[in-house]
Formats: structure tokens, C-alpha cells, sequence
């Protein structure tokens, strides 16, 4: 039996769950080598009631069955600007109850870690994972809540279907704490 209703995204346990998968399901259909997307979750029925227009536009009509969250995609993230410098300039208004970025990284298995290299800078450890024969391309998609709660999809390249996405909450936790600091302030 599939994981997957008609709809295409997974059944998943909780409203956070949920939109993380259905970001990570909207950026597979987009393809691979795309840039990173940073979007804000907010809570769907307070949506409808306070900003109707945008639900329409949304595709929110009243009385449909809808998440609890609803995903709206921010503008593109400035290029050049690193990660982790641009997620410390944001600052979300209270209606938003929490945000998720999905981005795309290349990671090497544990066991190959203790072969890293000391002592490169970051631009040659790039190259160094770039070559690396163990390498994967993966897609994360990393939410967090206002309250901390957080959850993560991977997607590998090479598995490049909606029942291989691995979820959990502690898989990105690097990411999920750079957007948790977003909240703070």
C-alpha cells in the first residue's frame, strides 16, 4: 500500500509534516539545479479569514478541506549572499507561524568524513566533496515552527521519487536551528 492519497503528497502525521512534504513534492516538480526557496507557513484558516484575496489567489476556497498550513513562497534568495548571512536578516510578522526552505546540497556519507582532508578552505572542501566518488546529491526541505518544532525531507538525486523521501525531525538540525533563529528577535 502507498503512502501516497490521489493528491500526490505522502500522509503524513502532523500539519508541520505535511507542508514540508508538500514543498519538498513541489520542488521535485521543478526539477534538480534549482536555487534555494525559503517560504513562510502560515496557518490556512487564519489566512482565509485575514488576507481573502491572497487565499483565493491561493486556491483556499472556503468550506475545501485544506492543511493546517499553507506554504507561501518568499522572493528568490539574494545570489552571492551566503545561507546562513541572509537567514540572520529576516525577521517574520506574527502571522506567520512558522517558514521552510528547501535547498540543495551535495553530502558524503558518514564513513567518509574521517577522510576529509584538514585544513581546506571552505571553496576546496566543496571541490573536494564535488569529486568525491561516495558523493550524493540531496534535496533538503527543512521546517520549523514558531515553538520549535521542526521537521525534514531528504531527497536523493538518485531516488528521485515521492516514496524514497526520508522525514524526520533531527536530519537537518544545522538548517532547522538557522531557521529557528529567524524567529527570534
Amino acid at each position: 500500500m502507498s503512502n501516497t492519497p490521489s493528491g500526490g503528497t505522502p500522509v503524513a502525521a502532523t500539519p508541520l509534516t505535511r507542508a514540508v512534504l508538500e514543498i519538498d513534492e513541489y520542488a521535485a516538480g521543478l526539477g534538480w539545479d534549482q536555487p534555494a526557496r525559503l517560504f513562510a507557513l502560515v496557518d490556512t484558516e487564519r489566512l482565509r479569514a485575514q488576507e481573502p484575496s491572497l487565499s483565493e489567489q491561493l486556491g483556499l476556497e472556503d468550506g475545501q478541506e485544506t492543511a493546517a498550513l499553507t506554504p507561501v513562497e518568499q522572493d528568490e534568495l539574494p545570489a552571492g549572499t551566503a545561507l546562513d548571512e541572509f537567514l540572520a536578516t529576516i525577521a517574520w510578522p506574527d502571522v506567520v507561524a512558522g517558514c521552510a526552505l528547501t535547498v540543495e546540497r551535495l553530502m558524503l556519507p558518514p564513513s567518509a568524513e574521517t577522510s576529509i582532508p584538514k585544513g581546506l578552505t571552505e571553496k576546496a572542501l566543496t571541490a573536494w566533496v564535488a569529486a568525491h566518488p561516495e558523493r550524493r546529491e540531496v534535496r533538503m526541505t527543512v521546517g520549523v515552527l514558531r515553538d520549535g518544532t521542526r521537521e525534514s525531507a531528504i531527497r536523493l538525486r538518485e531516488k528521485d521519487t515521492s516514496s524514497e523521501v526520508l522525514t524526520g525531525s533531527d536530519l537537518v538540525p544545522g538548517l532547522a536551528e538557522a531557521l529557528r533563529a529567524t524567529f527570534e528577535g
